[in-house]
């Protein structure tokens, strides 16, 4: 059984301890971190965690044997070294870092330590992302030609004041930190690598200055094309579609899948919910027992990053921007 800390006792590091505490037979949390432990002394009171504030105390704690962060994501670069110096495994929610040369750094020092550092996308778990993939590589949809993917939600019309999400600095092209960056990374663990973009992102509605209305365009190092949008303020939404020579496949909201060929009837398959966070963590407890890699190797973390800069950077200048 491995022994984890949870680092951020917020809302989704909430759920991401409910996702295992005594369900799973691979993970446990048994300490939490967070700048304000009176706020979280009841759930980690019923969770069994040892509270406390000290991210490098509790780092000392030879009970503990890897780190879950679900953390701002400018803290997260520092956090892994840390980490990493302490010789504990890591775990940690997207994005990864913000920069590509965080993100390098990062795995370097896990590299270095022969520590797991696993990155947070949990869509990559889904029967429905799973099933595409392997519908993919046997050719059924014949050679792609373009993907279009959407992840929105109306979070943006609910931050309070001060919230660190309602900062620039860490929500860089409105959703993409939030929401979108889970589409970017099914683009890339669908179809690979990134070859440029094109982007825009605007603010039309929340009352924060950040971006609401993020729009982008990938050109694919395999030739194919593919589109992204994320929006902060309107329902919520999770859909990729596929098209191919063949026919596509769309994924609406995780569960439903349906396959268009050219010729004949549409399939139609209605999966039933998935722990998407267990499956992610006990993934982790996996990879550092020896059992089977996690399945996001860090070079993908490192380009999501990248295509995340590029992003960015396109959107201020307004410009298509290459992927370093």
């Amino acid at each position: 059984m491995l022994n984890a800390a949870i680092v951020g006792l917020g809302r989704w590091g909430q759920v991401l301890v409910e996702s295992v505490q005594g369900k799973s037979d691979a993970i446990r949390f048994t300490a939490g971190i967070t700048r304000t432990p009176a706020n979280a002394a009841d759930f980690t009171k019923k969770h069994g965690l040892t509270l406390g504030s000290d991210y490098a105390a509790m780092l000392m704690d030879p009970s503990i044997d890897a780190v879950v962060l679900a953390t701002p994501h400018q803290q997260h670069a520092e956090q892994i070294v840390a980490a990493c110096k302490a010789r504990k495994h890591i775990f940690v929610e997207k994005p990864f870092t913000l920069t590509k040369a965080s993100a390098v750094t990062s795995v370097a020092a896990a590299d270095k330590a022969g520590l797991v550092l696993a990155l947070g996308h949990n869509r990559r778990f889904l029967p429905s992302v799973l099933e595409l993939k392997s519908r993919l590589e046997s050719g059924a949809l014949g050679t792609i030609l373009h993907a279009e993917s959407n992840h929105s939600g109306f979070s943006g019309l609910r931050f309070k004041p001060g919230n660190w999400r309602t900062s620039r600095e860490e929500s860089p092209a409105g959703g993409m930190g939030a929401m979108g960056i889970h589409m970017l990374d099914m683009l890339i663990n669908l179809f690979g690598r990134i070859e440029d973009v094109r982007s825009v992102s605007l603010r039309r509605a929340i009352p924060h200055d950040i971006d609401d209305t993020t729009s982008m365009i990938f050109r694919f190092e395999s030739g194919m094309t593919g589109y992204l949008a994320t929006l902060a303020a309107t329902a919520q939404t999770q859909r990729i579609e596929v098209f191919g020579t063949k026919g596509s496949i769309e994924i609406r909201n995780e569960t439903y899948f349906t396959f268009r060929p050219i010729e004949g009837k549409p399939e139609h398959t209605d999966y039933p919910r998935f722990d998407k966070e267990r499956a992610e963590l006990e993934a982790f407890a996996a990879a550092i027992s020896g059992k089977a890699p996690y399945p996001l190797p860090t070079a993908d973390a490192i380009h999501g990053v990248a295509v995340f800069e590029a992003i960015v950077k396109s959107a201020e200048t307004n410009k298509a921007v290459a992927v370093k």
